[in-house]
């Protein structure tokens, strides 16, 4: 994990494996890069003129045998055209430079923001460098594990943000944490990721961070009445777990913002089986509970002065002689009955118990993640994710989360005309509609069991992974987003 600090030095003083400084667009100089041309008598602007350098957002460009210049290696990043770096290109710069420093085989980087937005840029290069550096090793044999060079990266900030850059470096660094861990849960396969191993790792979370942690199995989720969730565990062989995250940073009684996330460790569909191709990405599916876990572990680690929860319903969806099949009717924890037409649109029959549970926290505020529906990928993308709300304060408050944090969200239409789709002649709803607005249905069912507080979904299926390249994996979000909103709330 890398150590990110701050540091004060002037950039051609500073002693570092490799200094980063910006260069805008028309080989126009930042302060920093200014302070190492002028230490080395003009060899900084020489060398970017040579190498025709343009300066392009997210390009780099290593220097070497500088004079009179303190690090061993300089680089100069593109700045763009304007005065300040958008969050988008401030984590491409990050992920840039991390990927330099590494391939120039250096432990030990720092690098200078440009003087405008230098808070804003440095949590999104934070978030870069984490993403350049992540690497998930733990199915690898031993001899294939590669270990990256860099090992440190420092800041060195204009003086006009010094004051506000320690929390902001503290934010950035607990939402790379939580992002690191969301990645690591999804990352691991289906035959290592089971339910069970998510309540395991809940509990070592909740003993290393400081949180109160419940881990519920078959026996009192059946008390509870759960039984839209145990619908979908009926196929398989893997027990269900329901676990209660609490973190409790506000006063006694103060109404708690509650996260819920969807575990289903592996979907194969059930009954309604999905096709072969692809299958793979299914161990995906939990990726909202995932989430719940990164921004808990993120939450520990800054203590705002609220209550936090976070829950997770996690089991297997799975075909076999005891599986729910097409047709069939369970009461949820709610009363309500529901009609299951496809067993494939699973995820919104674990969600709307935990919806329900949620009630008893009295929140200020749920916000449910998951991997709903492919429908909201092919309206989308991979881009945004989809936000339904049933309040706009806090739709909003989720949008300009996203916004800052380059984790995007695009909000989608939560309309009760949208609710006669559900309808059912053997039940009080289906659980699916049509496949006119799949998103929009599917976040119209959950709506059914939120009427009691204020309420949004993420629907994050095209956002969560990359299900080919040398990418392929986890990515982490919305972590940071939600890490950001929680704390946008403290002031």
């Amino acid at each position: 994990m890398i150590d990110f600090s701050l540091r004060a030095d002037h950039p051609s003083n500073t002693k570092t494996d490799v200094v980063a400084v910006a260069v805008h667009e028309g080989q126009k100089l930042s302060w920093a890069a200014q302070d190492i041309d002028k230490a080395s008598k003009g060899a900084l602007a020489a060398a970017v003129k040579a190498a025709s350098f343009a300066g392009r957002a997210g390009a780099v460009l290593p220097l070497f045998n500088l004079t009179g210049v303190s690090a061993a290696r300089v680089v100069v990043y593109g700045a763009g055209s304007g005065n300040a770096l958008s969050a988008k290109d401030a984590r491409a710069t990050g992920r840039a430079l991390a990927s330099c420093a590494v391939e120039l085989e250096q432990a030990e980087l720092t690098v200078f923001p440009l003087a405008e937005g230098a808070v804003d840029a440095m949590q999104q290069m934070v978030l870069g460098v984490s993403d350049a550096t992540y690497r998930f090793d733990e199915t690898k044999g031993t001899s294939t594990k590669p270990k990256p060079a860099l090992k440190r990266v420092r800041f060195g900030m204009p003086e006009a943000a010094a004051k506000a850059a320690p929390a902001a470096l503290k934010n950035a660094v607990a939402m790379t944490h939580g992002i690191e861990f969301t990645k690591y849960l999804g990352n691991l396969p289906a035959n290592h990721c089971t339910p069970t191993r998510l309540g395991d790792e809940a509990k070592k979370l909740a003993k290393s961070h400081g949180l109160k942690v419940t881990v519920m199995d078959r026996k009192a989720i059946e008390k509870l009445g759960m039984g839209s969730f145990l619908s979908v565990t009926n196929g398989s062989e893997e027990p269900p777990r329901f676990i209660v995250f609490e973190y409790s940073g506000g006063k006694k009684g103060d109404a708690p913002t509650v996260f819920v996330g969807k575990g289903v460790t592996f979907d194969t569909g059930g009954i309604s089986l999905k096709p072969a191709g692809d299958m793979d990405h299914m161990k995906w599916d939990m990726s909202g509970a995932g989430t719940v876990f990164g921004v808990m572990k993120a939450v520990a680690e800054l203590k705002p002065k609220q209550n936090i929860v976070g829950l997770v319903v996690a089991c297997e969806n799975m075909p076999s002689g005891r599986a729910t099949k097409p047709g069939d009717v369970f009461k949820s924890m709610s009363g309500q009955t529901i009609e299951v037409l496809n067993t494939d649109a699973e995820g919104r029959l674990i969600l709307c118990d935990a919806l329900t549970y949620a009630e008893r926290f009295k929140p200020k505020a749920v916000i449910d993640i998951a991997t709903l529906t492919g429908a909201c990928v092919v309206a989308l993308g991979s881009h945004n994710a989809g936000l339904f709300a049933s309040n706009d304060k806090l739709a909003d408050d989720i949008l300009a989360a996203g916004k800052k944090m380059n984790d995007r969200f695009w909000r989608m239409p939560l309309e009760e005309d949208y609710q006669e789709a559900l309808n059912s002649n053997f039940a009080d709803m289906a659980n699916v509609a049509g496949r006119e607005g799949g998103a929009i249905t599917a976040a119209c069912f959950l709506w059914r069991f939120t009427k009691k507080y204020d309420w949004a979904h993420l629907d994050i299926a095209g956002v969560a992974y990359k299900g080919s390249g040398k990418e392929k994996g986890a990515t982490g979000r919305p972590v940071a987003a939600l890490v950001d909103y929680v704390m946008a709330s403290e002031k």
